[in-house]
C-alpha cells in the first residue's frame, strides 16, 4: 500500500508539473513579441531623442550666431557652414582631403590593429615577461604622442607615412592593453579544469583564452578606429600637404571659421559612422555570445 501511495503521489507531481510547463510554453510564445515590441519602442524613443536634441544644438548654435554672442569672426551660422561644405564638396576639395585622411586613418589602424592584439596577447600569456616591460610600457604610454609629430616628420618628411606613424602610436596602446586585459580577465576555474582534463596549451588557448579575450580585443579595436582618426588629423594639423586637419589649419589662420565648423562637423560625422561600422561587424562577429543586458 504505501508503495502504490508512493507511485500515485509521484504520478500527480509529475502531471502537475507536465501541465504547469504546458502553461509555460502556450505563455512565452505570447511574451517574446511583447518584449520586442517594446524594445524597438525604446529603440524609436532613443532615436527620436538623438534627433530632438542634434535639432536643439543647432537651434542653439544659430541663435548664438544671430546674437553675436562671440566676436564676429567666430560667430559664424550652420547656414554658411553648410553653404562652404556644399560648394567645397562640388568643386572636389572636400573629398580629396577625406580620402587622403581615411587612407591614413585604415592604414594605421590596420597596422597597429595586428600589432597591439599580437603583443597584448603574448604579455597575456607570459606574465614574467609583463612584469619586466610593464614599467617601460607605462612611461610609452603616458607620453603625449601629439608631441612626437614633428620628430616623425623630420624622420619620414611631409607624407602619408608621417601621419601614419603618429596615429600608430596612439591605436598600438589602446589595441595591446585591451587584449591584454582580455586574456587576462579569463577564470581561473576554467583554466584549473582545462588542466585536470589533460587540454594541451593550444588547445586552452583556442577553445577557452582567445573567446575569453575576443570582446575585449574587438572593443580596443573599435576604440582604436577613432584614436587613429584623432592621430592623423593631428598630424595634419601640424603639417602635411593634404588632409582634413590641413584644411582646418589653413582656414583657421584665413580667419573662416564657417569652414572649419563645417569641417570638424564632417569629421565627427565620419567618426560616428566608423564607431556604428565597427560596432555592427563585432555585433556580427561575436554573434555566440549571450546578448547583453541593457
Amino acid at each position: 500500500m504505501g508503495t502504490a501511495t508512493q507511485a500515485r503521489s509521484t504520478a500527480r507531481r509529475a502531471a502537475a508539473a507536465g501541465r504547469m510547463r504546458d502553461r509555460a510554453e502556450r505563455r512565452s510564445p505570447v511574451r517574446r513579441p511583447n518584449s520586442s515590441r517594446a524594445g524597438r519602442r525604446g529603440s524609436w524613443a532613443v532615436h527620436l531623442a538623438q534627433l530632438l536634441l542634434g535639432l536643439a544644438l543647432l537651434g542653439l548654435w544659430q541663435l548664438a550666431a544671430v546674437q553675436q554672442w562671440f566676436e564676429p569672426a567666430l560667430a559664424k551660422s550652420p547656414g554658411q557652414a553648410w553653404e562652404y561644405l556644399r560648394s567645397a564638396w562640388s568643386s572636389g576639395e572636400v573629398p580629396a582631403n577625406l580620402n587622403s585622411t581615411m587612407i591614413a586613418v585604415l592604414i594605421a589602424w590596420v597596422l597597429a590593429g595586428a600589432a597591439g592584439v599580437v603583443v597584448g596577447v603574448a604579455l597575456g600569456l607570459l606574465p614574467s615577461l609583463e612584469r619586466v616591460v610593464a614599467p617601460y610600457f607605462d612611461a610609452a604610454n603616458a607620453m603625449p604622442r601629439l608631441a612626437l609629430a614633428p620628430l616623425f616628420i623630420v624622420v619620414f618628411g611631409i607624407t602619408t607615412t608621417a601621419k601614419v606613424a603618429l596615429a600608430v602610436t596612439l591605436v598600438f596602446f589602446i589595441v595591446c592593453s585591451s587584449a591584454r586585459a582580455g586574456v587576462k580577465s579569463t577564470d581561473d576555474e576554467w583554466l584549473r579544469l582545462a588542466a585536470v582534463m589533460d587540454a594541451g596549451k593550444i588547445q586552452i588557448f583556442w577553445r577557452i583564452l582567445l573567446p575569453v579575450a575576443t570582446p575585449a580585443i574587438f572593443s580596443g579595436l573599435r576604440l582604436g578606429l577613432i584614436y587613429s582618426l584623432l592621430g592623423v588629423v593631428g598630424s595634419e594639423l601640424i603639417s602635411a600637404r593634404d588632409g582634413l586637419g590641413q584644411l582646418i589649419a589653413v582656414y583657421s589662420a584665413q580667419f573662416r571659421m564657417e569652414a572649419v565648423y563645417a569641417i570638424l562637423i564632417l569629421l565627427a560625422v565620419v567618426a560616428v559612422l566608423l564607431n556604428q561600422a565597427m560596432s555592427l561587424v563585432e555585433k556580427y562577429l561575436l554573434r555566440w555570445q549571450a546578448p547583453a543586458r541593457r
